[in-house]
This record gives structure tokens, C-alpha cells and sequence, in this order.
């Protein structure tokens, strides 16, 4: 594992339990399609995630989630299912050092100390297995996480959805603003999302972990925690003319903020393999009419 917001796995690894069309999709609002201007070349930016330059972009309309997947919600499709998920299968996921009990001595990932890997850590144990954090006991309706792209597309095929393209990811984040970094506007204010508070990787005056996904004010299309709280899958490739093949996950988590990055912006984007399962990523779904 590398990187930078978050370690890559690059694994390999037997591919996820297939599964059909049988759940329910979670709640979702309709968005008619238009051109908006994706991208951003404010100084707020990173060049070299390619936010840039703005541009002109046509989407079609679709649905999406109000919020991102909860752990209800993947609980019930895991339920009927028997769904293995990538961290279940590798047997270990990534961290936040600063959740993990103090006994802990997992093995650190040396480019970004910060993170741990946790043999045992899964979507169910977010915190590993010496924790005593249950999430579907303890965080039923938070985002969640320790799921790969793999994982969210196979939730996707159960429920009949799909991962959101970063175009209807951007448009729909951005609430039918024009060209704000936020989802209410331009003004940085953090108190309205789920970042870190205080200076990163160090103290912070707040719980060190998600939140419930309906925890701040929704954007102007109704949509919840669009920015901060956990990054979320997106079907985009990170840069093809690198040949960096990543996924692309937008939003910035719940460890954004600007003594480190600032990444929690609507325009934001950061790449993970498909395989690569943390504590702050996870995804909402959308869906095309038929």
C-alpha cells in the first residue's frame, strides 16, 4: 500500500462474490439533465489532481443517493447476500492510527504513519477487532466504510444502481451552484461538514471518526455530507494519459483538513485502487431512467 490522502492496496485477490438484482435501492432524488461547469481553477485547487481547467459538461438526467450507503444498508445486502468484501478476503484493511485502542501494534504504513493496516478491520469492525466499536451495532446510519470500488459496485448490481461517473458526481454535489467550492457557496466554513478540527495528523477537539449521514444541512438538490465526512467511489479513472488507472474518489473525509489538505471541496479529487478498502471512504449510488 501507497499514497498520499489514501495508501493504495494494489493487491490481488480472488474478485468479489457476484450478485443479482434483488434489493432495494437506497433512497435517491431525481436530477433533470444539463451542462454545468465541472472543474475548478480556483487557487483552493490541486492542478495536479487535474480539477482543471473548468469545462463544460453535458449530463443526462439520473438519480442519486440522498446519502451515502449506510451501514444498515450494506448490512441488509451482506444479510441476503452472503457478499465477502475485499477486506474480508485480503484480511485486512486501513486505519486512522488515531481510532485504534492504544494496545494496538498493527503495522504502519511508512509514507503516511497516520495510517495502520488492521488485519481484521472490515466494514463490520471499522477499528479492527480489538475495538470494542460494532457498526452495525454502534453506527447503524453512519457511511460505510472498508468497502472497495469493487465492493460498492457489487451492492450496486444487488440493488439495481450504479456508482455516480464523477460528472454526476460533481453536478449533483454541487446543488445547482455555479462554480462554488462548497456545497453552500464559497465561504470555507467547516462547522458546516464533517472535517478535521484542529491541525493534522495531530489533536483534534472532535470525535475522530464519521458521522451519521444526515448530520449537516443538505445541499440545494437535497443531497447529504456531499463534502467531508468519507470520500465516495466514483466509476472515473484518475489520470488514463499517466496511466494511472486508479478509481477516482471525490468529497475529502472526515481527516481533511487545510494544515494537511483541502480536499473537501466539490470540484476535489484523489485516487484509490479498485481493491483499497480505509475507514474513510465509502459511496452513494445513482441510477439512469429506463
Amino acid at each position: 500500500m501507497s499514497g498520499c490522502c489514501t495508501p493504495d492496496r494494489n493487491g490481488i485477490a480472488a474478485a468479489p462474490t457476484s450478485t443479482s438484482r434483488s434489493g432495494t435501492p437506497p433512497a435517491m432524488v431525481d436530477l433533470n439533465g444539463t451542462v454545468f461547469a465541472m472543474g475548478s481553477d480556483d487557487p483552493l485547487s490541486y492542478p495536479e489532481d487535474l480539477e482543471g481547467p473548468v469545462r463544460r459538461v453535458a449530463v443526462n438526467s439520473f438519480s442519486i443517493g440522498i446519502t451515502t450507503v449506510t451501514v444498515r444498508e450494506f448490512a441488509l445486502f451482506v444479510d441476503a447476500t452472503g457478499f465477502v468484501t475485499d477486506a474480508e478476503t485480503f484480511g485486512d484493511s486501513l486505519v486512522f492510527a488515531g481510532t485504534l485502542p492504544a494496545a494496538d501494534r498493527s503495522p504502519v504504513v511508512p509514507e503516511t504513519p497516520w495510517w495502520r493496516v488492521v488485519p481484521g478491520a472490515t466494514w463490520r469492525v471499522p477499528a479492527g477487532p480489538q475495538s470494542l466499536l460494532d457498526a452495525v451495532r454502534d453506527l447503524p446510519e453512519h457511511p460505510v466504510t472498508h468497502v472497495s470500488r469493487r465492493d460498492a459496485a457489487a451492492f450496486c448490481a444487488w440493488s439495481g444502481t450504479a456508482l455516480p461517473s464523477e460528472a454526476q458526481w460533481e453536478f449533483a454535489a454541487r446543488g445547482g451552484l455555479e462554480q462554488q467550492p462548497f456545497p453552500w457557496g464559497s465561504e470555507p466554513d467547516l462547522s458546516r461538514m464533517k472535517t478535521w478540527r484542529g491541525v493534522f495528523p495531530g489533536s483534534t477537539s472532535d470525535t475522530v471518526y464519521t458521522c451519521a449521514t444526515r448530520t449537516f444541512d443538505p445541499n440545494g438538490y437535497g443531497l447529504y455530507e456531499c463534502t467531508g465526512n468519507v470520500w465516495e467511489w466514483t466509476t472515473g479513472v484518475f489520470d488514463a494519459s499517466r496511466r494511472d488507472l486508479r478509481g477516482v474518489i471525490r468529497g475529502g473525509s472526515h481527516l481533511c483538513h487545510d494544515s494537511y489538505c483541502r480536499r473537501y471541496r466539490t470540484s476535489a479529487r484523489s485516487g484509490a485502487s479498485e481493491d483499497t478498502s480505509t475507514g474513510h471512504i465509502g459511496f452513494r449510488v445513482c441510477s439512469t431512467p429506463t
